[in-house]
């Protein structure tokens, strides 16, 4: 017998739905079944167990990567690095940067950052590695906003206002020294596509993400248009370097870490610039340079674009491809779908979705948000990791909160999803891992090819170089960005799979006397601002050097 309890409640939730009190009523009594069908309705019979997920997981995800698994993606990552420097256009991109810092550069500097929400202007003073811990200063630093008002403004009229808020940012500074014979030198870091063409210039691209800038000025020279745009406001400015994101990185911590080879962008995205010998990469990929260019390059920083890497050799699992198969372009960055910040939260969705359906943890419900693509963040991935309390209650209280349940998720439930999200970024940092050490391998393999093509004619700076570059036993990669900097244990599992990669592939291994080979990790703070001060720097014409 139904009770007048259940009556009220059932017309209450029918009320809520649209429904009349009086319809809800007579709905009930009618047929009172009706109500129950509009509950959660029970899920099928679990499949398998959690611990048997858990296990079929770790296989999947971390399985490739064990018993010399992880070496011989190492090898194959190399092969494709080798065939991307010759053969393929988009990636391995040699930059107009072919000497690094010697560390005594000093000098006040502009420095430009723009990025997809935001332009930052600062005025940088460079010390000298001598000084420590202040090689390098930000004097003035101003941010702002790039809303969706800047991006629509077209052409010129967006950077009118780019010099507007240099002059914004200048006018709290004494400038007054610099003339338009002697201008303040400006480097800037450059977020968007750009064919570059000099140290300080190249042919603007469209730069996506909402921005009308280019309209109208593709094709022209990006610091040609910057030049004028200050001009026109009556700064005694000049653009004469542009970096891109992981370039900047590399130089912002070759000033300080003479050591420093490889620069690491771990964010939304990923990227890796590496500092090559020239003869590595295709002669088509330099284009046009000028002769004192090439004539005092026997290195150069190369934009790897190392998401595009990986196709047909990495590990996927059935959930990358389920992400792969609904990605509107599925083989563009094959790579950064295993790696990056902007991917490893769908990752775990995907993965999540699937044990809800098959073990029935989570009581069996998937949660309504967990339908949407995209939906279970990176950053929730980070912050249930960072619990390590025994109950795990500030994790549970975040998942429930921005993924709801008619089901609250239990400690155990959230112990399983802290599980997989440890798979998922161990795997991520496993694959960036092998990606270091395959370009560590192929620089130091270009380096005896070079040493071995030089003759007694050619430079004899180029021989010296080359026999300086062979001896580092120790390599300094500086990093950046959110996944590397606040994931919580993602710096420790990195470090370690690049050091046991290491062990594998050293001298002693082989029974060699030879110093084993370290590789270590310095973040880069500010390395935007700071690494385009130090390519203004590093150039000939520009550098400055403090007397010893």
């Amino acid at each position: 017998m139904t009770s007048l309890r259940e009556v009220v409640v059932a017309a209450i939730k029918s009320l809520l739905r649209g429904k009349s009190f009086i319809e809800a009523l007579l709905a009930f009594w009618i047929s009172p079944s009706a109500i129950k069908d509009q509950n959660v309705k029970p899920t099928k019979p679990p499949i398998k167990s959690p611990a048997e997920f858990l296990r079929e997981a770790e296989r999947l995800l971390l399985g490739p990567i064990d018993n010399g698994g992880l070496k011989e993606f190492a090898g194959r990552m190399k092969l494709q690095f080798r065939e991307g420097l010759w053969s393929n256009p988009a990636c391995m991109l040699p930059s107009y940067n072919h000497q690094l810092p010697s560390g005594y550069e000093s000098g006040q500097f502009l420095a430009l950052d723009v990025g997809g929400s935001t332009l930052r202007v600062a005025l940088v003073e460079l010390r000298s590695r001598g000084i420590q811990d202040a090689e390098s200063i930000i004097i003035r630093m101003e941010s702002y906003k790039i809303g969706s008002e800047v991006k629509g403004l077209r052409g010129v009229a967006f950077f009118d206002w780019m010099a507007e808020r240099i002059h914004e940012t200048l006018a709290k500074e004494d400038t007054k020294h610099h003339t338009l014979e002697k201008p303040l030198l400006m480097g800037l870091a450059w977020s968007f596509p750009i064919e570059q063409t000099s140290a300080r210039g190249g042919k603007l691209q469209g730069m996506g993400k909402g921005f009308k800038a280019g309209d109208g000025l593709l094709g022209q020279d990006l610091g040609g248009i910057i030049n004028l745009a200050c001009r026109k406001k009556g700064l005694n400015v000049e653009l004469s370097a542009i970096v891109n994101d992981s370039s900047a990185t590399l130089l912002s911590q070759a000033y300080v870490n003479p050591s420093t080879r490889f620069g690491l962008i771990l964010g939304t995205g990923v990227n890796i610039a590496a500092h090559l010998p020239v003869t590595t990469i295709g002669s088509a990929k330099y284009g046009d340079r000028p002769s004192k260019w090439t004539e005092k390059a026997s290195h150069v920083i190369v934009n790897t674009e190392l998401g595009m890497f990986g196709k047909d050799i990495l590990p996927l699992t059935k959930w990358d491809e389920l992400l792969k198969s609904s990605h509107p372009r599925p083989d563009f960055q094959p790579l950064e779908h295993l790696v990056s910040g902007m991917y490893l939260g769908e990752v775990c969705r995907l993965v999540l979705v699937d044990a809800i359906e098959s073990t029935g943890v989570f009581g069996g419900v998937v949660s309504p948000t967990l339908l949407t693509p995209y939906s279970l963040s990176t950053e929730t991935m980070s912050d249930i990791e960072a619990d390590n309390s025994p109950a795990l209650e500030k994790a549970r209280s975040i998942y429930i909160s921005r993924h709801p349940s008619s089901v609250e998720p239990t400690c155990e439930d959230i112990k399983f999803l802290k599980t997989l999200c440890s798979y998922i970024s161990r795997r991520s940092a496993s694959i960036v891992a092998a990606s270091l050490i395959a370009l560590w391998e192929l620089k130091k393999e270009a380096e005896a090819e070079f040493l071995a093509g030089l003759s007694a004619d050619d430079s004899t700076m180029f021989i010296s170089d080359t026999e300086a570059e062979m001896k580092l036993t120790g390599t300094m990669v500086a990093f950046n960005g959110s996944v590397i900097e606040h994931y919580p244990g993602y710096q420790d599992n990195l470090k370690g799979y690049v050091d046991n990669l290491l062990a594998s592939t050293s001298p002693s291994s082989s029974g060699s006397s030879a110093p084993v080979a370290s590789m270590d990790f310095v973040p880069a703070k500010e390395s935007s601002l700071l690494g385009a001060a130090v390519a203004l720097a590093s150039l000939d014409e520009n550098m400055t050097l403090l007397p010893n």
